[in-house]
């Protein structure tokens, strides 16, 4: 069933139906991405809630999936995050048919990420600003092995595999910028973050783009 989903919602027939990007203007996509623990979400409804803007987000997805579906060990949990992911474009390519500008939160990779947004922006002619959190090895550790001991994150998360094999995946990963033409807004989250400093540079971005 899964594998089903995975296939319908797969790039091959997802942005087209009819759509031209140059009939109407551009709507913006707001990417916030970084590594797990580094502040995403939060910052991210922030954004969405001062900005008056949808916000999708990965585990918006799957822990849904989760609770649908179960969770068992590290392939199911890849396998449900594929679905996620797939899910998340499929709703941004639905709000952008709507000019619909949005934020999208999650931990994006470039190999396999990048690809379904420049579709996106090639079908719809969004545009984007990417906002990439960043900390410290030992502070993103700190903060993952706090909020899975405390019982913040989903189950399904915590439980797929052993809390030490996904802090050495953590503290191995990359997590920079997309390949994506616009503009890229750093925020380190070791210290307080200056969300309005955040808000004015996106603000300023969208505007530059309206006028452009």
């Amino acid at each position: 069933m899964l594998s089903d989903m995975t296939q319908v919602l797969d790039g091959t027939n997802s942005f087209t139906r009819g759509y031209h990007a140059t009939q109407r203007p551009c709507p913006t996509v707001v990417i916030i991405t970084g590594p797990p623990a580094s502040g995403k979400t939060t910052l991210a409804r922030e954004l969405a809630r001062q900005l008056r803007l949808p916000l999708l987000t990965k585990d918006l997805f799957k822990e849904t999936l989760f609770d649908q579906l179960g969770w068992s060990d590290r392939e199911w949990s890849r396998r449900l995050g594929m679905a996620s992911m797939a899910l998340l474009f499929r709703s941004a390519g639905a709000l952008l048919e709507a000019n619909q500008s949005m934020l999208l939160e999650s931990n994006f990779y470039a190999a396999m990420d990048t690809g379904p947004l420049q579709e996106l922006a090639d079908v719809y002619g969004c545009r984007y600003i990417q906002v990439v959190c960043t900390a410290s090895a030992a502070t993103l550790e700190q903060r993952y092995r706090q909020r899975s001991e405390t019982g913040e994150r989903h189950p399904g998360h915590t439980q797929s595999e052993s809390l030490d094999e996904t802090v050495s995946r953590l503290l191995a990963g990359r997590w920079d910028a997309l390949d994506l033409t616009g503009s890229v807004i750093r925020v380190d989250t070791d210290a307080e973050v200056d969300v309005n400093t955040v808000l004015s540079a996106i603000r300023q971005g969208m505007e530059t783009r309206q006028r452009s």
